[in-house]
């Protein structure tokens, strides 16, 4: 009897991890923000928040996909940063870019480390509560409506600089807020700096590699200890389901922007923010 609940046990767990890797995989590429979902639909489920050390965990399977699909990319940069340092080569677009992601990075980091070092009680924040999950992703929808407004949409990646890393790399340092979406916020400053849809994308994605990468990492240890009850299974099934819905999401997303604007995602954060006040409400009420 014992060992059937244990199983049916693990096997529960394992079916929540695939989900909530399915649910980071749909939205940590898409600009709607993986940290407000992987909170909220746990909660709405009845799961509990799953927490900041396993939502950090689950997005190492998005840093395995967006390495695949964009391998190509990288081996450029990697080779544009070579010639840089053998040769000073640093006029070239792939240095170039390697020099914009590196300065981009910069802020994220700084920025992460202060919050892990000093802030102790973020995790249980006001920050992380579905009221402000709401009025933040509703403010991103509106910043993000009016990027898509007034963004001149010229640049390319063949004519970033360092300059440019560091702007869409500030804009970064406020995904460190839940609700406001890493790649929305990056999607977001830099089609306000002039970037076409399609390369901004691109960018926002080669410029979270390093960001989510360490970011799991750090947390790593900490998500595993969270799971230690069943062993690594579940977690890892987590980080897999998510390794593969990151992909389709990356794929299918630049095959939008490629023809389409980003209006639907405004239009989605709002309603997500208005919906998540009223639920809020509906629960204070009662």
């Amino acid at each position: 009897m014992i060992f059937l609940t244990e199983t049916s046990n693990l096997l529960e767990d394992c079916l929540r991890y695939l989900v909530l890797g399915a649910i980071q995989g749909l939205t940590e590429f898409l600009p709607i923000s993986s940290t407000a979902h992987l909170k909220v639909v746990p909660i709405a489920l009845g799961w509990g928040d799953p927490g900041v050390s396993v939502t950090a965990v689950l997005q190492l399977g998005s840093i395995f996909a967006v390495i695949a699909y964009f391998r190509r990319d990288i081996q450029g940069v990697l080779k544009g940063i070579g010639l840089g340092i053998r040769q000073s080569q640093w006029r070239e677009p792939q240095a170039q870019l390697g020099l914009a992601l590196f300065v981009g990075t910069l802020p994220i980091i700084f920025g992460g480390m202060a919050v892990k070092l000093f802030w102790t009680g973020y995790e249980t924040s006001f920050l992380r509560g579905i009221p402000a999950i709401a009025s933040v992703s509703i403010l991103m929808a509106l910043l993000l409506a009016l990027a898509e407004r007034f963004g001149p949409r010229l640049k390319t990646l063949r004519m970033v600089k360092g300059r440019d890393g560091l702007v869409v790399g500030l804009g970064q340092v406020l995904a460190l807020i839940p609700g406001v979406s890493r790649s929305g916020i990056t999607l977001t400053a830099s089609l306000l700096d002039g970037w076409e849809r399609k390369e901004a994308a691109r960018f926002s994605f080669l410029l979270g590699i390093p960001a989510i990468t360490l970011a799991g990492l750090v947390e790593l240890k900490d998500a595993f200890e969270v799971s230690s009850t069943h062993g690594f299974l579940p977690i890892v099934l987590g980080i897999a389901s998510a390794t593969v819905v990151s992909w389709l999401s990356i794929d299918w997303l630049l095959s939008y922007l490629e023809r389409h604007s980003a209006w639907i995602f405004v239009a989605y954060r709002l309603f997500f923010g208005m919906v998540l006040l009223v639920w809020w409400r509906s629960v204070l009420s009662n």
